[in-house]
């Protein structure tokens, strides 16, 4: 994977949904099959139970098909260094009218895991379901061993609201998933890093 000459980086981010300090947000396209399942592969012993594995080019074109719903977003976490896709983020089953709100799902590859990139990430995230699509709540279903993301959420101001059982069928197991969340008050009330306006 050749990392992306620095005179290229305007370029790189030119479509990028939300740019912070290290990372920045952009929507998967064809192009990312090969490296995004690379990453899925390499990946694949911290995932294991937590995350469904995608390994064929058919899984992620399926992917990419759902990702083009309008009541979800897909993003890819991208280093701003180097154009490395470092994980993948997404907004899922968001609803309009009187609930305004959605459900966000996330997972680092290694070798980026444990340096910070998804923490900004979510924050990126964030940042664009209260600020661009005009959401009232955001919620994260983790499950309860997994205990790094419900540090991680905890960081960034999500509220726990308890267990929903066997929530989610993940490699033919149905898993329990603790229920955090954060409304948009809670997050313009929080003091955030700064991060770079587009």
């Amino acid at each position: 994977m050749t990392p992306t000459p620095p005179g290229s980086r305007k370029a790189m981010t030119r479509d990028a949904l939300e740019i912070g300090t290290r990372v920045f947000l952009r929507k998967p396209t064809q192009r990312d099959c090969e490296e995004f399942l690379q990453r899925m592969r390499d990946s694949r012993r911290l995932h294991r139970g937590w995350v469904p594995l995608f390994t064929s080019a058919e899984q992620y074109e399926t992917m990419l098909k759902h990702g083009r719903a309008e009541n979800r977003l897909q993003s890819l976490i991208c280093r701003i260094e180097d154009g490395a896709i470092v994980g993948q983020i997404n907004l899922n089953e968001i609803v309009r009218g009187l609930t305004q709100s959605t459900y966000i799902g996330y997972h680092i590859f290694v070798p980026f895991d444990g340096k910070g990139y998804m923490t900004e990430g979510i924050e990126l995230m964030l940042r664009h379901a209260f600020r661009t699509l005009k959401l009232h709540r955001v919620e994260a279903g983790i499950q309860p061993n997994n205990e790094r993301s419900i540090e991680l959420v905890k960081r960034l101001g999500f509220r726990y609201e308890g267990t929903a059982l066997r929530l989610i069928k993940i490699a033919g197991r149905w898993r329990d998933h603790q229920r955090w969340a954060i409304l948009a008050e809670e997050w313009r009330a929080r003091r955030r890093p700064r991060l770079r306006t587009k």
